[in-house]
């Protein structure tokens, strides 16, 4: 397998780090996991082709996981994609793309272009098919098998949220999307080659918002990661969904003042995190980075 990290930040609009987006290609075959703001742009820029995505497959409908959905669609469309990818989410994943393309909030962009006999031939590519998974089995081909753990990251009510494991004949990758630590994660993560996982801010900025009621406490800290991956006997572990806190920037610093103390703010707290994980965690760490490949 080989895993590309095209957006590894969290909300905040970062120049340095995308929003959440990991892409895996397996025997030629390529699936998309989460497609947050600028993951098709990271696409290209990795000589990787956009119109390569056969699957997109969403863990939650947050806009840092979702906002280029729309770019891509419509860039596929206007690069004549055949056919539309196949969609997967939660439930509320059919009624957040049915506004989006005709007759909603593209419709302008999407009349105009379709005027032309080339567009209108693929224009199937702008109706896609989602399909809307629970826990269990998301999709299976014969190349590989993905399936989802429900996981705790805002009110079910709202938005179920979801790990996704990824298996193919000999390796197996595991992706929690955003999550506060959940008890089944280690079994379900167990032995795997690569864990991806939500690191979203350090252990400071955890204790930061529980004291100023900032955003949601539904997200590991460095050191429950440490546990779980060790748990779990992971044979290497991806921190990601950074929370800004490396940033030198200094209107993302100035954004973020609200979610984490900005004097703790510097590229050097890397290590600090690498270390508060590596309290339980022994094996390979690495603290993501956008456009880093990983092969399996």
């Amino acid at each position: 397998m080989k895993v590309t990290l095209l957006g590894t930040g969290a909300a905040l609009i970062d120049p340095d780090r995308g929003h959440s987006s990991v892409l895996i290609e397996e025997g030629g075959r390529a699936y998309l996991f989460d497609i947050g703001t600028g993951a098709t742009r990271t696409m290209i820029g990795n000589f990787i082709d956009p119109l390569s995505v056969e699957a997109l497959i969403l863990t939650h409908l947050h806009f840092d996981h979702t906002a280029d959905l729309p770019v891509f669609l419509l860039g596929s469309w206007m690069s004549d994609r055949d056919e539309a990818p196949a969609i997967y989410g939660p439930k509320g994943t059919v009624e957040m793309i049915a506004p989006m393309f005709e007759g909603g909030v593209f419709d302008t962009d999407i009349r105009a272009r379709a005027a032309y006999p080339q567009r209108q031939r693929n224009i199937g590519v702008l109706r896609p098919q989602v399909q809307v998974y629970s826990e269990g089995l998301v999709l299976e081909d014969e190349r590989v098998k993905i399936t989802a753990l429900k996981v705790d990251h805002i009110p079910e009510e709202i938005c179920e949220c979801y790990a996704l494991k990824i298996e193919s004949e000999d390796r197996c990758v595991v992706f929690s999307g955003d999550t506060a630590p959940v008890a089944r994660m280690p079994d379900f993560a167990r032995g795997a080659d690569l864990l991806i996982h939500e690191a979203t801010f350090p252990e400071a900025a955890i204790a930061f918002r529980a004291k100023n009621g900032i955003g949601t406490y539904s997200h590991t800290s460095p050191t429950q990661l440490g546990e779980i991956a060790a748990e779990a006997e992971v044979r290497m572990l991806v921190a990601t969904h950074i929370g800004h806190w490396d940033s030198t920037n200094p209107i993302v610093r100035r954004l973020a003042a609200k979610h984490l103390p900005i004097d703790i703010m510097s590229p050097a707290l890397r290590d600090d995190v690498a270390a508060d994980i590596a309290r339980a965690y022994r094996g390979p760490l690495m603290i993501a980075r956008d456009s880093t490949t990983i092969y399996v």
